[in-house]
């Protein structure tokens, strides 16, 4: 699996946080990462196949993102809130009906089998 993300390329402190076979195809996964949630989203069929967001939704304060909805909105691909359906960039973490909420995003990368999050 090949990630073109700079920040992939540069960072050099990776941690594991679970294994491709934990993952699920257009769907999200929950992972610890330092104290954190971090939402895992495995997509297959696109050119950069993993995104990892911060788990709490900035709106209602909950750690659910890992349970929204993947798709495509005017080409940007996405995760819909589950409580109030806000859509958030699985590439940037920018909410696009709210560019005052944002997500955190971490560079992650497979590594053989293991999915790994870059520690910055």
């Amino acid at each position: 699996m090949n990630l073109s993300n700079a920040a992939v390329k540069t960072c050099e402190n990776w941690q594991a946080v679970c294994q491709a076979q934990d993952l699920v195809a257009d769907s999200g996964v929950v992972v610890w990462l330092d104290g954190a949630q971090v939402a895992l989203f495995y997509l297959p069929g696109q050119a950069q196949p993993l995104y990892a967001v911060d788990n709490r939704d900035p709106r209602s304060g909950a750690n659910i993102i890992g349970r929204g909805l993947v798709g495509s909105v005017q080409g940007e691909l996405v995760v819909a809130a589950p409580l109030y359906k806000q859509h958030f960039s699985l590439k940037s973490g920018v909410c696009l009906e709210d560019a005052g909420q944002q997500l955190r995003v971490w560079p992650v990368r497979l590594n053989g089998e293991a999915v790994e999050l870059a520690v910055v």
